[in-house]
């Protein structure tokens, strides 16, 4: 190790503070601890707050000699560089047993306790995928963690603007506490952003509740808001409208073949908030719910979709067929749908013509991801629709299913079409197509 002298005769002394931040941000804990040895000026630099402002924390279920320490360390670098914290990930991998949980929650309790005394940045905070609902969970760590959390959320709740609770999996009840600590100072939140995605438990219908009514009442200035289909009602878009109408720029809605999907929403309900919200986008994500009377049901012409995710993979619903959505329900949206994913089982069914005559009446579809039972001549056809300006696609993925476990007379043809269009390709899409056994 150099002394201060040598050091300042190095080429390194004269590097600028901004510049030698930029060296640290690349370091990880471990080396940056070491550099802030070599000399006062990289100490000085070890503690720069534009160094410790985002963290991702991750806790591994599964233990291993190299993550012993993964608790200790979270509470490390916490206590010594939390107050500079703005972004906060936490994410849990593969918890297995209630003696993982339980040291998980009482790590957190130490975390959050600690943030919630010296930190006064925090914007954003992500804990996804806690599975609150799974039996590792015992039911007094359990409502411990949401206790701390609640009490963190409520002191954070005038500075936070994204909460991300994916896949929490709570009750209602713990679900509504937890939103409704971000109201508790001022019984109102400007949050801009909240993914509630999974946050509550499967099957509950969440729609009829009037203390989630109650609860996103008290939010008034929502820009993206990601929940679950089971949350979606008149009420709830009444209440969008009446308070975030003039922020709400996108909702991003899941649904879930087991989430409650079969409630009465009316379309004047829809029209009423898309006028209010001009800016309004909505993204469906559909998960095996793949029968046309239920899709029906929910898609309704007055939404403003801007993006349809149907996914029927492993569907054990075998009497369904998907022609009827691609050529009377999706076409609803020919002047606003920008992006398109189909992932479907639909060996009983061939769809090329109505895909293909669906992507040409959608004037501003620019993304199609296609996993499906297709002949490779689909590729060809709208490629030349394509080169034939009759659509404005700029991503093409595509995935061609096949009964054969070769498919070497599939490549070829895809390679022929390829070279076909090699000047289309390599200058205006992003491409990839292949052919993929499915036996």
């Amino acid at each position: 190790m150099e002394d201060d002298s040598e050091t300042e005769q190095s080429s390194w002394a004269y590097l600028p503070d901004v510049c030698l931040r930029h060296v640290f941000h690349w370091l990880d804990d471990r080396d940056r601890s070491q550099a802030a040895l070599v000399c006062k000026k990289w100490s000085w630099a070890m503690y720069s707050g534009s160094l410790w402002r985002s963290r991702t924390i991750i806790f591994y279920g599964r233990p291993s000699r190299a993550r012993t320490m993964e608790f200790q360390s979270a509470l490390w670098y916490v206590k010594k560089f939390g107050k500079y914290l703005e972004h906060l990930e936490i994410k849990l991998s593969n918890p297995y047993n209630t003696a993982f949980t339980q040291k998980f929650q009482m790590t957190m309790r130490g975390l959050l306790s600690h943030l919630g005394k010296r930190n006064s940045r925090l914007v954003s905070l992500s804990i996804k995928y806690l599975e609150l609902d799974r039996l590792i969970w015992k039911n007094v760590v359990r409502a411990q963690f949401i206790k701390n959390l609640a009490t963190f959320l409520k002191r954070m709740s005038k500075q936070l603007d994204y909460l991300n609770l994916k896949g929490a999996r709570v009750t209602l009840e713990d679900g509504c506490e937890l939103l409704n600590s971000l109201t508790c100072l001022t019984n109102r939140s400007f949050i801009s952003e909240i993914n509630i995605e999974d946050f509550f438990g499967l099957h509950l219908p969440v729609y009829s509740s009037t203390l989630f009514h109650q609860t996103m009442s008290k939010f008034h200035s929502l820009v993206i808001l990601t929940f679950n289909y089971n949350c979606i009602s008149d009420e709830l878009l009444d209440i969008l409208r009446e308070h975030s109408a003039h922020s709400l720029c996108t909702l991003n809605i899941k649904c879930h073949i087991h989430d409650p999907h079969g409630q009465v929403v009316w379309g004047m309900s829809w029209a009423n908030l898309a006028k209010r919200a001009p800016k309004l986008n909505v993204n469906f994500f559909f998960e095996r719910v793949v029968r046309h009377d239920h899709l029906a049901r929910i898609l309704l012409a007055e939404i403003p979709v801007r993006s349809i995710s149907l996914r029927s993979c492993y569907s054990s619903d075998r009497d369904w067929i998907m022609r009827p959505t691609l050529t009377n329900l999706l076409p609803v949206y020919w002047h606003i749908l920008q992006k398109l994913t189909l992932e479907l089982d639909n060996c009983h069914e061939l769809l090329d013509d109505e895909l293909l005559q669906l992507i040409l009446s959608c004037k501003r579809l620019l993304f199609l991801k296609v996993w499906a039972f297709l002949s490779v001549t689909f590729m060809e056809s709208l490629l030349q629709n394509r080169a034939e300006r009759k659509c404005v696609l700029t991503t093409i993925k595509v995935r061609i299913y096949t009964a054969q476990q070769e498919t070497s007379e599939e490549d070829r043809l895809l390679c022929d079409i390829y070279r076909k269009f090699k000047n289309l390709i390599d200058s205006e899409l992003n491409y990839f197509v292949i052919a993929y056994p499915m036996a």
